[in-house]
């Protein structure tokens, strides 16, 4: 929860950012601008800390200042001057001891109110529920209430001040420690194998927010990115409706389903109601069309990027755990063709 060099980045890096469009794709990661519940906790130590540092730095310049310009050398004749002795003086001790000791004491309790504010909130009933998982290199998302299923793109309600409406996050790793942060909805939390840790944001304006994962887990850590979409209420009940729908593949398309089967895809990569792709490794595609990124997103989903995630995903995301399945030009029209169908 303390300064760290990425959040005085977020600091230096601040600009203004434009107000609650569903649209609004909020690129600066920037702690100094809250827009949840958590997050406004955090910024409002983060000033007091600041505050606090500010005053130390100014006394501590300003004497040190002071010495240089009273005690400056002016000639040999102070050479022979030697200064006031103060060794043993109490009143010197007590003042670069006592206080000091205040203001760490002071700021042990007010972090550990804080941490006590955000660990153990109290959450209405209606509080949503989200399951994370972090993989190398994407992101699980699963809705327990809803039994949906999703990746790398975190669909969650919009809250008020007057009508709560929480989201409460399990954070868990499938491999190596991650890092789950979205500076302006909440703190990093980590995600540890075999360990299930937890945190919450309550956002207070629609729009994209984007995070990212935090700690070096492999080569494409830096394309490890997060996308927290926060709807309307109205609108998020419809997304969830969107998710719950199984696709049907369309005549057309029969042939990038069946290929997609014949190059082993459906081991990886779960599809729901079709036969021979029931993969956890990969990404749920069961509603890939309807994802505005792909690659955890490193690249649109559109098709000019799908298409060369296709051919090779090296190419985009070289590291990522998908191999090139040399597939064929007219295997990967049919099997692009296909996946636009899952929406």
């Amino acid at each position: 929860m303390g300064f760290t060099f990425a959040a005085l980045l977020g600091f230096l890096s601040w600009a203004p950012v434009a107000r609650a469009q569903d649209s609004t794709i909020r690129a600066i990661q920037n702690i100094f601008d809250p827009l949840s519940a958590p997050a406004e906790t955090l910024y409002q130590v983060s000033l007091l800390v600041m505050a606090v540092c500010a005053v130390i730095f100014l006394v501590v310049g300003g004497l040190l200042t002071y010495a240089i310009i009273r005690y400056r050398r002016r000639g040999p004749e102070d050479d022979h001057e030697e200064p006031p002795q103060v060794y043993g003086s109490a009143a010197i001790e007590l003042a670069w001891t006592v206080p000091p000791i205040l203001i760490v004491v002071m700021l042990v309790l007010v972090t550990a109110r804080t941490i006590g504010e955000i660990q153990h909130p109290k959450m209405p009933d209606a509080a949503e529920q989200v399951r994370i998982i972090g993989h190398r290199y994407w992101w699980e998302v699963r809705y327990p209430k809803h039994d949906v299923v999703t990746a790398n793109e975190i669909h969650v309600p919009l809250s008020s001040r007057t009508n709560r409406l929480p989201t409460q996050m399990v954070l868990e790793s499938a491999d190596v420690i991650h890092g789950f942060w979205v500076p302006q909805l909440n703190g990093k939390t980590m995600l540890v194998p075999n360990y299930r840790n937890t945190m919450w944001i309550e956002p207070y304006a629609t729009g994209i927010y984007l995070g990212n994962c935090t700690v070096l887990c492999g080569q494409q850590h830096a394309n490890m990115l997060i996308r927290v979409i926060v709807d309307t209420p109205e609108v998020y009940q419809k997304w969830l409706e969107s998710q719950k729908q199984v696709p049907v593949a369309e005549p057309q398309v029969a042939e990038g389903q069946q290929q997609f089967i014949a190059n082993s895809c459906g081991t990886c990569h779960h599809i729901e109601n079709v036969r021979g792709a029931t993969g956890v490794f990969g990404p749920d595609l069961t509603h890939f069309s309807g994802r505005a990124t792909l690659g955890s997103g490193v690249a649109l989903n559109d098709d000019q990027h799908l298409r060369s995630w296709l051919v090779n995903p090296q190419d985009l995301k070289p590291g990522c755990l998908m191999p090139n399945m040399q597939l064929s030009s007219n295997q990967v029209d049919s099997i692009l063709a296909y996946l636009r169908t899952l929406k």
